[in-house]
């Protein structure tokens, strides 16, 4: 029993406290224990259970903090946003899914969106998230981008992989907002096809043949944002895998992917561009950035190289803290909270001018 506990419930030092919330979010919790057991200079009773309750009481300090959700943030009247000064530029948010094990059924895992928000004129942010978890995903992504400068009337590009949790997640945040399906996850179905058909040419080449110059048409068609005359040549090459007789192992395989392939395309075609025009003008199609955020925020923390099992509570409440101390806004947050937190790094430049 600890009586001063219960009547002192901060008892840790802001300034540990931010060491637990960063280097938790940054290494596993047993080795950011060793590393303060190491650096502290007095027994600090580093460990790993303390260190992990130290990092999700920060980040439930954050949750906390964000405002009621809404299916829609878009406010006020389309003459009042013309009137807004102009914006610097364009706001593009990569977006995507990852994947980490489920602590409470070890035999499956559970889907982690994460994310970066990248405008032209201000740093990069990362958001993250367990959308089976948080309550409010929508106003997350909003607060987000409102602390990168937001305006009603500035352009904001989100690139996903299409998928519908992702898309429904951007849906009326900002009045100038698209959504685009990135054109790295089409080359990546059509890669994939293409395999299929160069199987098929082993047993049938001119069926092969016929299949792979299909698959170049469909990918210059959608290159072009020509969505009606893709669409046609889908179809096309369905029916000609289906008239397939040929003795391929995987053409079952095949025939499933090409399907899957087709609604892919379909259900998101009110988020197909035309890609060459926006790569010659200099703008971003591919959701590059949100693959490498994948592996930034998710691979190197919670699943590459470990086996380690998560509760979705304990997933989510982590990228809070892993987000803010990969993009750098983890200590200003602590300053916000603590504003006689110990910065001797900020100090010692003032010092030094006044000396």
């Amino acid at each position: 029993m600890s009586p001063l506990r219960d009547l002192i419930p901060n008892h840790v030092a802001p300034e540990r406290l931010y060491l637990d919330a960063r280097w938790s979010s940054l290494v596993p919790y047993a080795a950011a224990a060793g590393l303060l057991a190491d650096v502290l200079p007095i027994a600090s009773g580093a460990n790993a259970t303390t260190l992990r309750e130290h990092t999700l009481r920060v980040a439930e300090r954050v949750e906390t903090e964000l405002g009621e959700e809404r299916s829609c943030f878009i406010d006020g009247c389309p003459a009042d946003w013309a009137r807004l000064p102009i914006p610097e530029g364009r706001i593009v948010v990569g977006l995507d899914g990852g994947y980490v094990r489920n602590w409470d059924d070890r035999k499956t895992n559970f889907e982690v969106i994460v994310g970066q928000s990248v405008p032209e004129d201000r740093d990069a942010r990362y958001v993250g998230l367990v959308h089976t978890y948080d309550s409010k995903p929508k106003r997350r992504l909003f607060d987000l981008l409102k602390s990168q400068g937001l305006q009603a009337n500035q352009d904001v590009t989100f690139l996903t992989d299409g998928g519908e949790e992702i898309r429904a997640l951007t849906e009326f945040v900002t009045p100038s907002s698209e959504h685009v399906l990135d054109w790295f996850h089409i080359t990546m179905r059509i890669t994939v096809l293409s395999q299929y058909a160069r199987g098929v040419a082993q047993h049938d080449d001119a069926a092969g043949k016929s299949l792979l110059a299909e698959l170049e048409r469909i990918k210059w068609l959608l290159w072009h944002g020509n969505q009606y005359r893709a669409g046609e040549t889908i179809k096309f090459f369905l029916d000609d895998i289906d008239a397939l007789e040929v003795d391929y192992p995987n053409l079952s395989k095949f025939t499933r992917a090409a399907q899957e392939f087709a609604v892919y395309i379909a259900s998101n075609t009110g988020s197909l561009i035309n890609y060459g025009e926006r790569y010659r003008a200099g703008e971003r199609i591919s959701s590059c950035l949100a693959e490498s955020s994948v592996n930034a925020v998710i691979s190197k923390r919670f699943a590459k190289r470990q086996q380690m099992q998560w509760t979705k509570r304990g997933a989510h409440l982590l990228l809070q803290t892993r987000t803010r101390t990969l993009d750098g806004t983890l200590r200003s947050l602590f300053e916000e909270w603590y504003p006689g937190l110990a910065n001797d790094n900020a100090e010692e430049p003032a010092q030094a001018e006044a000396a």
